[in-house]
């Protein structure tokens, strides 16, 4: 019904960019929040970044000043533009989706994870 596809991750050097970019398909009414979350081995998942339908946003504080989430509504994708990139910024990070149906119910879907890794 619906599919979240990740890209744009990757190796880069510490003090690197990267942009993730997550695209939502399929019987989309509406979305309201999307986020990135990312799980490094041995740690629990975590929000990095979320950002409603009216454009406010949320971030961690670990990655507040390096990390800017943004989304073009049109398109139904999010982006994540990560620069400042430090060895502990490598994880696995996932997108998210709080939407609607046009069935009319609201579920809350994940991407499949891309991998972004940081080091020399």
């Amino acid at each position: 019904q619906v599919q979240l596809v990740e890209s744009g991750g990757g190796l880069v050097q510490p003090g690197g960019s990267l942009r993730l970019s997550c695209a939502a398909s399929g019987s989309i009414f509406s979305i309201y929040a999307m986020g990135w979350y990312r799980q490094a081995p041995g740690k629990q998942r975590e929000l990095v970044a979320a950002v409603t339908s009216g454009g406010s946003t949320n971030y961690a504080a670990s990655v507040k000043g390096r990390f800017f989430i943004s989304r073009d509504n049109a398109k139904n994708t999010v982006y994540l533009q990560m620069n400042s990139l430090k060895p502990e910024d490598t994880a696995v990070y996932y997108c998210n989706a709080d939407l609607q149906l046009f069935s009319g119910r609201r579920y809350d879907y994940w991407g499949q994870g891309t991998q972004v890794t940081v080091s020399s």
